[in-house]
């Protein structure tokens, strides 16, 4: 299975002063993180993947901390990036074993959505990308198969 987290709240990046590349996460948002880690906790993730911006890296950290998994920054999932190139980054993903957590962004997840139910298959609920969700897409022989949008009150983060 592949995990698409879109990272936790970070505060307005109107009011961020700074750089947004590094603006993190605020309060609610480190919660929802520690939920987000104790919800994949139980799945069997080999690697977790997430756009290079603080917000993403440290939406997953609490995953990588209990599952004791580094934390790899990928460019390809990063604020503004290419869709094709986020979609061919899964084609590796969902042909090796085990899962992998993918955190991004609320412009990637939902183009990255839009081309797999263009292409692929028929996905529900399109349109839904809250901060701290989680897209769970089912792999079958290499292959995406299914798609369901987890709200983040269903697991403890909303």
């Amino acid at each position: 299975m592949l995990h698409l987290v879109r990272h936790a709240d970070a505060g307005s990046r109107m009011a961020w002063v700074g750089n947004d590349f590094e603006r993190p996460l605020d309060d609610h948002g480190r919660m929802q993180a520690e939920a987000i880690g104790a919800a994949l906790a139980s799945r069997p993730v080999r690697r977790i993947l997430s756009s290079p911006y603080v917000r993403c890296v440290d939406t997953v950290v609490p995953l990588g901390r209990i599952l004791d998994l580094p934390v790899e920054t990928c460019d390809e999932l990063a604020e503004g990036s290419y869709v094709n190139n986020v979609f061919e980054l899964l084609g590796p993903l969902a042909s090796a074993e085990g899962d992998a957590v993918l955190c991004s962004h609320g412009d990637v997840i939902p183009g990255l959505l839009w081309v797999l139910n263009q292409y692929v298959l028929d996905i529900p609920e399109l349109g839904r990308c809250k901060k701290g969700s989680i897209w769970e897409l089912e792999v079958s022989d290499g292959r995406i198969v299914g798609a369901t949008y987890r709200h983040p009150r269903t697991f403890g983060a909303a």
